[in-house]
């Protein structure tokens, strides 16, 4: 095994444990399994019915339910009996938080259990503790108490368990030795795992859940090492990025999260934390899934690329830490990433083609108003364009054109890869070289002209790969790189020939957001491969994303890859958790009121959470938290801190603002 994948380079599934949920098989190369959660009230048997048989006929392997007190536990088994004299035998999971006995009720009941090793025993008050090593032992020997009768009637009644980590809900113990850090997560399940493999007990799947994706990838990843370091043994995950939102920017995050794991062939099982009705998550975790289903049928790509050194290797999986690269202009550097938008496919560009991409022309004043989501520069192929340009875009184009081009201080040449090399006119101040990685058809993989352009202070290299394993050709071209110490700035170039929007969304996130969350990329352009369709991209069926312009669609998907991955930040971020039976509002309308009134604070972090179970722990990564606290009633955060209680929801949102104000996070929106 290489330091937490089968391989860094070929598409293979890492081995897991089997494990038996109900007669559902998980790991050991069983497919990819898909589950969702119920979002009713769990004392409401019959309408919590009706929304699993929902899930299930679209697609759901599991559903999980809430069961927060022991009343809700002793519940499932009336949910259970109904589904199954309804004629749906599918696997039931109780999710359990803060209560033990509930969890013991339920893992008589029904196939499967989730505890969060964070709250099932553990204090999390959110103070700082200094533990001794005394301390620290005494109170592992307390969980053991607490957690193994749990342990012992899940293996007398063969009822699986998740050991769910969650990066907003670590205990204050684990906070006081290991800080807020995937490490921490790891740990906090690692201590649960023990005590369960001590019994005799290993049906068992683990999960490493964020709402950043980035602190979920490295998470997942430790673990995975920890695991297999100490147990020689990995049991199934299950995989998820929590509060991921709703809508377009749901989408990415989560295939960003998961989608990232999944390319190194980790994950049994996963699920899509979606603010919407629990079935709208299930296309979503099937569009992620497919891609692999493609994958596996070409069987191993060994061979075509190099394998990786993982001895030697010049980067850390386990941290973020951006790949040092010097300046050409405004790519690389301290720079953030720039977009590049592709227009080449426009036959003839105007000023009007520009506004999707964050430019609006105003024809009366012959101005350029500029938005925070706009393309730095424009590919347009072997186009020129005829009308001058808003001050900061600047256009990359073929050589041919480039030559032409009067004004080279907005025109730039992109050529193919070692054609740079032998070509007798270059630009002095900036040029694109296109590698197209580790195809055989292009370069017979010899890279040797790369030391002829290394560090040249004009080349930014644009790395894409036409393989069907694209993403670890690109990731393996890197390491090409940094074993050659070449330190020129990096674009990558990803080409999608899928059909839908989610799928765009999904392959443009995992195969460019997996490389930013390794500090790979200095720039990103997303463009579509041929056949591809670019018209009338809209979503059948459903609002959330409402495509008029294509190239819009495009340059949004971009900047909200880049803001996911949190290496670029041009928009106000949204924490919001999928809804369950806990929720205490109409979480989908109170995020759109929200969202409406604070989507112009660039930079701003606010988590929206139905209850105080996923309150202030599932919201860590925020600055303000609107979190309900009882019916009709909402406490309001700052970081951690509560500073207003039991707030009318009716007045909640502008008492919101009110707080945004008082911590200067307010501007006011722009006119219009």
């Amino acid at each position: 095994m290489q330091l937490y994948s089968a391989s860094l380079t070929d598409y293979k599934r890492l081995m897991t444990k089997e494990v038996k949920v109900g007669d559902l098989l998980l790991g050991n190369g069983n497919p990819i399994r898909i589950q969702t959660m119920t979002t009713t009230d769990s004392m409401d048997t019959m309408a919590t019915v009706a929304q699993t048989i929902r899930c299930i006929e679209a697609g759901a392997e599991l559903v999980r339910i809430t069961a927060p007190s022991k009343k809700e536990a002793e519940n499932l088994l009336l949910i259970k009996n109904e589904l199954r004299r309804q004629g749906y035998t599918t696997p039931l999971v109780a999710d359990i938080h803060f209560t033990p006995n509930a969890a013991e009720i339920a893992a008589r009941i029904i196939e499967k259990v989730r505890v969060n090793p964070g709250n099932y025993v553990d204090k999390k008050k959110f103070e700082q503790i200094d533990y001794t090593d005394a301390e620290y032992a005494e109170e592992i020997d307390r969980i053991r108490d607490r957690f193994t009768p749990l342990v012992k009637i899940c293996r007398e009644y063969g009822t699986a368990m998740r050991i769910g980590t969650n990066h907003g809900s670590l205990s204050d113990r684990i906070m006081s030795r290991y800080g807020d850090t995937p490490m921490g997560m790891v740990e906090s399940a690692m201590e649960f795992l023990r005590i369960s493999r001590n019994e005799n007990y290993h049906n068992i799947v683990l999960s490493m859940k964020s709402s950043n994706p980035q602190v979920m990838v490295q998470a997942y990843r430790m673990l995975i090492h920890t695991m297999y370091t100490e147990f020689g043994e990995i049991y199934p995950l299950h995989l998820g990025v929590t509060e991921a939102g709703d809508g377009e920017d749901g989408r990415i995050k989560s295939a960003i999260g998961i989608g990232s794991l999944l390319e190194d062939g980790i994950g049994d099982t996963i699920r899509v934390s979606l603010t919407e009705d629990p079935e709208f998550e299930i296309p979503v975790c099937r569009d992620l899934v497919k891609r692999y289903d493609r994958l596996k049928q070409y069987g191993s790509f060994a061979g075509q690329v190099p394998a990786i050194d993982t001895g030697t290797l010049k980067y850390s999986p386990f941290e973020y830490r951006r790949r040092n690269s010097f300046a050409v202009d405004n790519i690389g550097g301290k720079h953030v990433p720039v977009v590049i938008a592709d227009l080449s496919k426009i036959e003839k560009i105007k000023p009007e083609n520009l506004s999707g991409i964050g430019y609006g022309y105003d024809a009366d004043t012959d101005k350029w108003h500029i938005g925070d989501a706009a393309a730095d520069y424009i590919f347009t192929g072997h186009q020129l364009l005829d009308f001058s340009l808003p001050g900061t875009l600047k256009v990359i184009v073929y050589p041919a054109a480039w030559e032409l081009a009067a004004d080279k201080s907005k025109y730039f040449p992109i050529y193919q890869d070692s054609g740079f090399v032998a070509a007798d006119e270059r630009s002095a101040h900036l040029n694109f070289v296109m590698v197209d990685c580790f195809n055989d058809a292009i370069s017979g993989n010899d890279y040797t002209w790369l030391d002829q352009l290394a560090n040249d202070p004009t080349v930014v290299i644009c790395l894409s790969s036409k393989n069907l394993n694209a993403l670890q050709s690109v990731r393996r071209m890197f390491v090409e790189l940094l074993d050659r110490e070449i330190r020129n700035p990096v674009v990558l170039i990803t080409d999608s020939n899928w059909q839908t929007p989610d799928d765009h969304l999904i392959h443009f996130a995992t195969e460019t957001g997996a490389l930013l969350l390794d500090g790979f990329g200095d720039g990103i352009c997303l463009g579509y491969a041929s056949g591809s369709k670019l018209e009338n991209m809209q979503v059948s069926g459903r609002t959330y994303l409402p495509v008029k312009d294509v190239f819009q669609f495009t340059n949004n998907t971009a900047f909200s890859i880049l803001q996911a991955t949190r290496t670029r930040i041009s928009k106000t971020e949204y924490i919001s958790c999928p809804s369950c039976g806990r929720t205490l509002f109409d979480l989908q309308e109170t995020t759109a009121r929200i969202r409406a009134v604070t989507n112009h604070l660039k930079g701003v972090k606010i988590a929206i959470m139905g209850c105080i179970v996923n309150g202030p722990g599932e919201m860590a990564d925020a600055d303000f938290g609107y979190v309900g606290s009882g019916p009709g009633k909402i406490t309001l955060y700052k970081g951690k801190e509560v500073v207003k209680r039991n707030v009318d929801s009716a007045i909640a949102v502008d008492e919101l603002i009110k707080l945004l104000k008082e911590n200067e996070a307010w501007v006011s929106p722009p006119a219009g």
